[in-house]
């Protein structure tokens, strides 16, 4: 009888939801449970029944612990409190126990800070200055700490800008038909093609592993704001100057500027990219989900 390989969400999200979605296109034979931030609940996804279990702060279902004991994979996708990782604060002791095979922390690129445009992989400074880069470094090194504490197999994915066919920028052109003025590089990843890097990194003989999960192409907001225009046939848009938004994170984000490498991943995950650029992934989502 093919064993069920047991997933365990600190966080159900747009990216866990598409992940168990890109396990359901497998073979593999699974079984999942999550939290959520209101209450314990029996709940259903894509025709998959699961338990999601209160999560919020310092108030939690303690049949939580259970399951992270009997996990064979945990995903956290719960971002950092402060400068503090819920997730270790209330866990830790009880994840040092454990005897899972493989844990995924989503971190974010932003813990590169700004390198002016220029390329940075996994190897390069963490910079970041930011609220949104400082919180990711700070978590990052604590799991890092846990890891080196416990020799457990924890991985640290470094996501991009997610986009995908509920949030893109096609969307906001259409709506508001404006972009910032000033020249940024970022790089971005559509969430079909991170389910599929999450994946891989859950089933990579690879252990402890640090990856950029990008697409192949970092381009300037100005390129991807003119591209979506363009798909739409809007012919004139209205670049506005970061000091005029009031928005501190829309600030905050703007402040970084750099090209984020995903060789490593490729190399090491063995992965064909679905949207290697915007372009695809935007084209695709235009031409059918609009």
């Amino acid at each position: 009888m093919t064993k069920k390989n047991i997933f365990f969400f600190l966080g159900f999200g747009q990216t866990a939801k598409y992940f168990v979605r890109e396990l359901s296109k497998s073979k593999k034979k699974f079984f999942f449970s999550a939290t959520n931030t209101k209450s314990t609940q029996k709940k259903s996804f894509i025709n998959k029944s699961f338990k999601s279990y209160k999560f919020n702060n310092n108030t939690f279902d303690k049949k939580i612990i259970l399951e992270l004991l009997k996990a064979d994979y945990i995903l956290v996708s719960i971002p950092p409190q402060g400068k503090k990782d819920i997730v270790l604060k209330t866990f830790g002791k009880v994840l040092s126990k454990a005897k899972f095979k493989k844990i995924i922390y989503l971190s974010a690129t932003s813990v590169y800070g700004n390198h002016n445009g220029k390329w940075v992989n996994e190897k390069s400074k963490l910079k970041g200055k930011t609220n949104f880069g400082l919180r990711r470094k700070i978590v990052e090194k604590k799991w890092l700490n846990f890891k080196n504490k416990t020799n457990f197999d924890v991985n640290i994915l470094r996501v991009s800008g997610i986009y995908s066919i509920e949030n893109n920028v096609l969307k906001k052109i259409k709506k508001k038909g404006i972009y910032v003025k000033e020249k940024k590089y970022f790089s971005r990843i559509r969430i079909e093609d991170l389910a599929i890097i999450i994946k891989k990194t859950f089933y990579s003989p690879r252990k402890s592993l640090i990856l950029n999960a990008s697409d192949d192409k970092p381009s300037t907001n100005i390129e991807v704001a003119n591209y979506a225009a363009k798909l739409m046939r809007i012919k004139k848009l209205l670049p506005i100057p970061i000091s005029k938004f009031k928005n501190k994170m829309i600030k905050d984000f703007y402040k970084d500027s750099k090209k984020v490498s995903n060789k490593s991943m490729k190399n090491k995950l063995k992965i064909k990219l679905k949207y290697p650029t915007y372009k695809q992934g935007l084209k695709n989502i235009f031409d059918n989900y609009r």
